[in-house]
């Protein structure tokens, strides 16, 4: 919500500075999002006379002027704007001052061998308007010499706010208006509403969609003047960024604005028959104002005569019937459309409005004859013409809306003691009408006992989110102030505090650890992805209704996409080695699920005298990475068995899965496949993995303590076999033989050794393992290690391996 200072102003009396109203409004709950004046970038540009105008001898197009801006040395400057001539009184651009355009500075040059000093302005050079088809004209009276921002009255800062959802009537200035004035910063003007003494009957107006649109007032007027808007309106409409467009456009916006009444004004001309508010119809289309068209249908409300629509109810007008620069007969339409219908409008068109933005907060109710007035005024008084009796079809939902209240609340609810007296005047000044009940002396057990006052609180019909005593105490410490709520800690239990971490929390935040330790970097990405992205990992499966923007419209499946576009980021800023991960959730149908994701892009070992040449990731990086958050999440590591069938994401022979079983994936890993890679613009060897946290099984809960630690009292023993495979069985698969050869006496057992080639038959190859044996109670004998030596062998011989001769 922007508006200027003096359009503050006009509606609050005040002597309060700048910095004090901004203070204010902060402190108040209204956030002020910035504050810009324009006369700050416009110091530099000042009023200037054309002295004298000359062809330039080296272009047609182009004059040299003598110009005097007020320092008594005139100036050389070469200009090329057709309107420049002896006598104009225009604005210059002294050497050094930035052009707001384009932010160019101006310095002294040659233009086509003549020495210029500076630039006469445009309007659209200084971001004043559109025109452009010549530098700017002022009266002959202006002042030489004088800032040009100054005299022009620029001088304003405009302050612009985020209102809440929820303070529909702070989407006017007077709202804001009367939050500063309850907050002690001045005294709120009366609103003047003319009375319009109409001329026959009004318009034939008339409602068939109750729900959505409750009432529909309107009236008419004969004989308009449609053209500029006076300088004091388009002024102010321009200096919070919109664009004047005529009088009978700008009055709407203005109202709109100034008091958060949205309007309409339709050319009576375009119109056949009267208006009715009625639900759209399945193919029905309009044409709006923003030049795109429309498909509504029976959920929606529309405005249209006997022949077509030509409103999209409380969002925006048709554009055939909207008010023209011939247009002599307007049709002006204050309503009330019910909230959330319009809010369900606005998401299912896509189509954003500031007219929507206040019809689906809610506006007042009870506005519609004084809203009608003013703007019927305004109409008469800049565009001339003579108005009709109104029409109103339907009532306003006004309903008097009392909440009972005792002012002690304010401290028992907000820890804040606002005395009773300061409370009514706060309340009185947003609006709210208060009767009080007075205290009493009641008796229990003969005991006299005071009975505090009540309150009836009465709630203003522009306060649509006020329902309870909670929300006037909020109101009331609000105007107070939101810095005066004291900090106050919750009372402290006695003795020791119970663990409030979660099973899966301990489990995320040592993994989190984990991947720290292993110089992993952690990354925080959105959890909305674009469908593009979400479609290059399998496809989503929750897409928002209303999303932030395109790119942020389905919940992500995977943590790669967030992973791989920062990766990609660092990757561009020159960064030789990307080591990210990401803890975060992954959503499904079936629900959401706890993830951990990684990347590995670019030098695994950077390039140096020592290293050489530099190294890239590979698989068995991103495995060691898998198997260490693994680990670090519990995960029963050694039991894990490997298979290949990774995801679509992954390149096909470079990747894999860690299972508990067939069926219970915990883990995929690999190198990335070049499609997904490429479609992230990232180049080289890219690795990545996501360990699924949600499949870990939860470790048996046990009434025991964990035995402590035992170093075994003998050496362990070791002996290495090895076997000739058939080529087609994994070494994963031997290795897991051999160790639940013996389970008692075999502690472990590792590949270390393939061999393919001479001495090894076709289609087979050479399998090294390194057993470890631990023995218990005492060494083994020499026919013990004998024994396990043949079950070792004869576990391997299930897998049709033979022992290597």
């Amino acid at each position: 919500m922007k508006f200027t200072l003096s359009w503050l102003k006009t509606h609050l009396v005040t002597d309060a500075e700048l910095p004090t109203i901004l203070k204010t409004l902060n402190a108040i709950g209204l956030e002020v999002e910035g504050v810009e004046n324009p006369a700050e970038k416009l110091g530099a540009f000042k009023i200037a006379k054309v002295l004298t105008a000359e062809r330039h001898p080296q272009a047609d197009k182009l004059q040299v002027l003598t110009v005097d801006h007020g320092d008594g040395t005139p100036l050389q400057v070469v200009c090329g704007a057709p309107n420049a001539r002896a006598g104009l009184v225009g604005v210059f651009g002294v050497e050094g001052a930035v052009v707001p355009v384009n932010g160019m500075v101006l310095k002294k040059t040659a233009i086509r061998g003549v020495e210029s000093n500076g630039m006469m302005c445009s309007y659209r050079e200084l971001e004043l308007g559109e025109d452009h088809d010549g530098i700017i004209e002022l009266a002959a009276e202006a002042p030489v010499g004088q800032v040009y921002a100054q005299w022009a009255g620029l001088d304003d800062p405009v302050i612009d706010v985020s209102v809440t959802p929820n303070r529909q009537d702070c989407m006017g200035v007077r709202g804001i208006a009367r939050d500063l004035a309850a907050a002690g910063l001045g005294t709120l003007n009366d609103i003047i509403v003319p009375e319009i003494v109409g001329e026959g009957p009004g318009p034939d107006v008339r409602i068939e969609d109750t729900d959505g649109c409750p009432a529909f007032y309107a009236r008419v007027v004969r004989g308009v003047r449609n053209g500029a808007s006076p300088d004091w309106m388009a002024k102010q409409l321009k200096a919070i960024g919109q664009k004047p467009i005529s009088a009978l456009v700008d009055i709407t916006n203005y109202i709109m604005i100034d008091l958060g009444r949205p309007l309409h004004v339709y050319d009576l001309a375009t119109l056949q028959g009267g208006l009715v508010a009625r639900k759209g119809r399945a193919g029905e289309q309009v044409l709006a104002l923003n030049g795109k068209t429309y498909t509504v249908d029976e959920t929606m409300t529309v405005i249209a005569d006997d022949e077509a629509v030509h409103d999209i109810g409380g969002i925006m007008g048709g554009e055939h019937s909207g008010a023209q620069d011939g247009t002599t007969d307007v049709l002006i339409e204050c309503a009330y459309f019910t909230p959330e219908r319009i809010a369900v409008t606005g998401q299912k068109l896509g189509l954003t409005s500031d007219a929507r933005g206040r019809f689906e907060r809610g506006v007042d109710p009870a506005f519609l004859d004084d809203g009608l007035s003013i703007a019927t005024f305004l109409v008469t008084h800049l565009c001339g013409g003579t108005p009709s009796e109104a029409t109103r079809a339907g009532a306003a939902p006004v309903t008097a809306k009392v909440v009972d209240y005792a002012p002690e609340r304010c401290l028992t609810l907000a820890g804040v003691d606002v005395p009773a007296y300061e409370q009514q005047h706060i309340l009185e000044q947003l609006g709210f009408g208060i009767a009080i009940e007075t205290s009493s002396v009641e008796y229990q057990d003969g005991m006299p006992v005071n009975t505090p006052a009540r309150w009836q609180v009465t709630v203003p019909s522009w306060r649509r989110d006020v329902d309870g005593w909670p929300d006037i105490v909020e109101e009331v410490v609000r105007i107070v102030g939101l810095d005066q709520v004291p900090s106050t800690p919750l009372p402290r239990l006695p003795g020791v505090a119970r663990p409030t971490a979660t099973a899966e929390q301990l489990v995320e935040r040592r993994v989190r650890r984990t991947a720290a330790a292993r110089g992993l970097a952690e990354a925080i990405n959105w959890s909305f992805i674009s469908e593009k992205e979400a479609a290059s990992v399998g496809g989503g499966h929750w897409m928002l209704a209303n999303p932030i923007s395109e790119e942020l419209k389905v919940m992500r499946p995977s943590l790669l996409p967030g992973l791989l576009s920062a990766a990609a980021r660092n990757m561009d800023r020159g960064a030789a080695s990307v080591r990210l991960f990401e803890l975060g959730r992954r959503y499904f149908a079936q629900g959401e699920r706890a993830t951990v994701g990684f990347v590995l892009a670019g030098e695994k070992v950077p390039r140096g005298w020592r290293s050489g040449k530099a190294q890239p990731f590979d698989a068995f990086d991103a495995k060691a990475e898998v198997l260490a958050l693994l680990a670090g999440a519990g995960a029963p590591v050694a039991n894990l068995q490997n298979f290949w069938e990774a995801s679509a994401a992954y390149h096909p022979g470079q990747s894999g899965t860690l299972r508990l079983g067939p069926k219970v994936v915990l883990a995929e890993y690999g190198v990335l496949h070049p499609n997904l890679a490429k479609a992230f613009d990232l180049t080289g060897t890219v690795v990545a993995g996501e360990i699924f946290l949600d499949a870990i099984p939860a470790k048996r809960k046990s009434g025991f303590m964990r035995p402590p630690y035992a170093p075994p009292a003998l050496q362990a023993v070791k002996r290495d076999f090895a076997f000739l495979v058939p080529a087609d069985v994994e070494a994963d698969a031997l290795v897991r033989a051999v160790r639940g050869a013996d389970k008692k006496a075999i502690v472990d057992a590792r590949l270390f050794d393939l061999f393919v080639g001479p001495g090894v038959e076709e289609g087979y190859k050479s399998l090294a393992v390194e057993v470890t044996l631990q023995p218990g109670e005492k060494s083994f004998a020499q026919e013990e290690l004998e024994a396990i030596s043949a079950a070792v062998v004869k576990a391997a011989q299930k897998l049709g391996a033979s022992l290597r001769g």
